[in-house]
C-alpha cells in the first residue's frame, strides 16, 4: 500500500507542478503573441550599378569614356595596361579635367556619372617605343554607388566588396 500512496503524491505533485508552469506562463505568451499592424504601401525598387567601357584608338591614343548602363549614380575609376615593357611609357591626358591619379595606379572620375550618361574622355597615349612586336593595352574599370554623408554629400566608397554568399575554406 505504502508503493500506491508513493505514486499518488508523485503524481498530484507533477499534476500540481503542471498546473502551476500553466498559470505562470500566460505572461510569456502575451510577450510572444503581441503584433503591430501596418497600412498603406511603399515601392521598393531593387536596381544595380553596371557600367561599359567605350573605347577608341587612333594617332597611338586610347579614347575612353565608361557608360553608366545601370539604375543608379555611381563613381568610377580606371586602370590601364600595357605590359611591363610600355607600362611607364604610357601618358595620361584629360581636357575636362575631371580624371586624378589614385591609389594603386587608377584614374578617377571625380564626378559621379548618371544613368545613362558617360564619363568625360580620359585620353592614354600610347608610346610604341619604335617596336615591331604586337602588344595590348588593357582598359579594366570599377564602379560603385554614390553614397551620400549626412549633409547630403556624395562621395565614393572602394572598399565595398560584392559577397556571393559562398563559404571560402
Amino acid at each position: 500500500m505504502g508503493k500506491r500512496q508513493n505514486r499518488k503524491i508523485i503524481y498530484l505533485t507533477a499534476a500540481a507542478l503542471v498546473l502551476s508552469m500553466g498559470a505562470a506562463s500566460g505572461k510569456a505568451l502575451a510577450y510572444f503573441t503581441t503584433y503591430a499592424s501596418a497600412s498603406g504601401s511603399a515601392e521598393l525598387h531593387l536596381g544595380f550599378t553596371t557600367t561599359e567601357t567605350e573605347e577608341t584608338v587612333s594617332d597611338w591614343t586610347k579614347h575612353i569614356r565608361i557608360r553608366n548602363t545601370g539604375d543608379y549614380d555611381c563613381y568610377i575609376r580606371v586602370k590601364v595596361f600595357a605590359g611591363e615593357r610600355y607600362q611607364d611609357a604610357l601618358q595620361y591626358q584629360d581636357a575636362a579635367g575631371v580624371w586624378t591619379p589614385g591609389e594603386e595606379g587608377y584614374y578617377y572620375c571625380q564626378v559621379p556619372v548618371a544613368p545613362g550618361e558617360s564619363t568625360e574622355e580620359l585620353q592614354v597615349k600610347i608610346d610604341s617605343m619604335e617596336s615591331t612586336e604586337d602588344f595590348n593595352v588593357i582598359v579594366v574599370q570599377e564602379c560603385t554607388a554614390v553614397l551620400y554623408d549626412e549633409d547630403g554629400n556624395p562621395y565614393a566608397d572602394w572598399t565595398m566588396t560584392a559577397d556571393s554568399g559562398e563559404v571560402q575554406e
